[in-house]
């Protein structure tokens, strides 16, 4: 025990950089998902691995600069992390957190959140997932043939996908797991390769659709539906769409495939882009070969350094064949992420590979010949204020170039113009200006429905 005394490691402190760069990860003006600080702790304690960033980020928070600090500190006893089952068992919640009188089920959602801060709830059943959170599941989704046949075709193209890259500072950070994109026909193809910026920058890793998810397109296309109306009748206050969800049918026409190969490959924290996709959007994600978990959380409105994640997260298991649906709330209001595995359970075809297709439906009136460019010429983002309690909700176009490898940014940005039904002033029927203050009434829509 003298010897280890001896040896104890000189508390160092962090410098001037260090402290700013971990405090810019924890404010609300950049990326506050798990991913991005994961990314500034790399950049900032090198000599430790992402697992050992990840316990750190976890004890304190999701704070960077606590994390930071007591990574400085030269401590390394500072965070055990406790064992957790990534594919264990569990009964549904649903027994004790849904009864009516006499031990029934209520026929209501349960309004009462179940989950507290720093613990995870886990969620197996459809009934649970759709009650606890912003999605519904459809197990054992295609029939078994089907799913194979999908599946083998996904594992001949995933030797071909790529990771992503976002510019981190003065670094170039690449995603943990793999991925491509695709549309549906070559004319789109085109079009995504030559007009369309993600991240300020052309996608040149595009192609077209493959036969067998393209036919299951359109049995997504119909399950969707019919979740998203059960959603809005069951759900929804009053059975109404939510303010910017669009009425239109949902209709997928293009999908992000990707792939996490081993426990270790995951995504962040974060919120699906909807800068071509619009307000509220809906995602239809199939999921193939090793189950893993879907972590979600709510985001609470800022009103404090520590009131960011104060209602901890849910653990949705993700079986093969199995199609999540994340609902008009997802986006706006909930983070999600796949979360690392200590073990998984190998499939028999896709050994410890998960293939993951997020079928989404791009809107036309959003291609970036119509949306706003920034001071340096690159089309904006689409965001939506998450944290912030008095401007929560509000769409904005903001530029992106800041986070394109070899690229500075500017500051351009504009609060973005929806009607109710998430359409901006450019389209046919539009009915006004909803995105605007809480209270803040909307003139223009009287302008526009009025005769000339």
């Amino acid at each position: 025990m003298e010897e280890i005394r001896k040896h104890k490691p000189k508390r160092v402190k962090p410098s001037p950089e260090a402290i700013e760069l971990a405090k810019t990860a924890d404010t609300d003006e950049g990326p506050e998902d798990t991913e991005f600080k994961l990314a500034v702790l790399a950049s900032l304690h090198p000599d430790k691995s992402q697992e050992v960033h990840l316990d750190y980020l976890t004890a304190y928070g999701g704070s960077a600069y606590k994390a930071s600090q007591a990574m400085s500190s030269g401590y390394d006893g500072v965070v055990k992390r406790r064992k957790t089952g990534a594919n264990g068992y569990q009964s549904s919640i649903q027994a004790f957190a849904t009864q009516g009188a006499e031990g029934s089920e209520s026929a209501s959602p349960v309004v009462k959140p179940l989950t507290k801060k720093g613990k995870t709830l886990h969620l197996y059943t459809p009934k649970d997932v759709e009650n606890h959170t912003p999605c519904s599941i459809i197990h054992n989704f295609l029939p078994k043939e089907d799913a194979e046949i999908l599946l083998k075709e996904l594992l001949e193209e995933a030797p071909n996908f790529d990771r992503g890259t976002f510019q981190l500072f003065d670094k170039t950070v690449q995603s943990p797991h793999t991925w491509k994109f695709y549309v549906d026909t070559m004319e789109a193809v085109k079009e995504q390769q030559t007009e369309y910026i993600y991240d300020g920058l052309y996608e040149a890793q595009v192609a077209k659709t493959t036969p067998e998810m393209l036919r299951v397109s359109s049995i997504v296309k119909e399950a969707v539906n019919k979740e998203v109306a059960r959603r809005i009748h069951d759900f929804h206050p009053e059975g109404k769409h939510l303010k910017f969800q669009s009425p239109e049918t949902w209709e997928p026409n293009a999908s992000f495939v990707n792939c996490y190969d081993g426990g270790k490959e995951n995504v962040g924290y974060h919120s699906d882009q909807l800068t071509y996709l619009g307000p509220r959007a809906i995602i239809g994600s199939l999921s193939l070969g090793v189950a893993r978990e879907f972590r979600v959380r709510r985001i609470v409105p800022q009103e404090d350094a520590s009131s960011a994640d104060e209602q901890g997260q849910i653990a949705i298991h993700l079986p093969h064949n199995s199609l999540l649906v994340m609902h008009a709330e997802m986006q706006e209001e909930w983070k999600h992420s796949i979360a690392p595995a200590q073990a998984i359970d190998p499939h028999p075809l896709a050994l410890n590979k998960r293939l993951n297709i997020t079928y989404r439906c791009y809107k036309d009136y959003l291609h970036p010949k119509y949306t706003p460019k920034c001071k340096c010429g690159v089309s904006c983002v689409l965001r939506c204020v998450q944290k912030r309690k008095v401007t929560r909700g509000r769409y904005m176009w903001m530029c992106y170039a800041n986070y394109t490898p070899g690229k500075k940014g500017c500051s351009y940005f504009v609060w973005a113009e929806f009607d109710e039904d998430g359409k901006p002033p450019w389209v046919e029927g539009y009915k006004g200006n909803a995105n605007t203050p809480v209270g803040e009434l909307r003139e223009e829509k009287v302008d526009v429905d009025s005769p000339p």
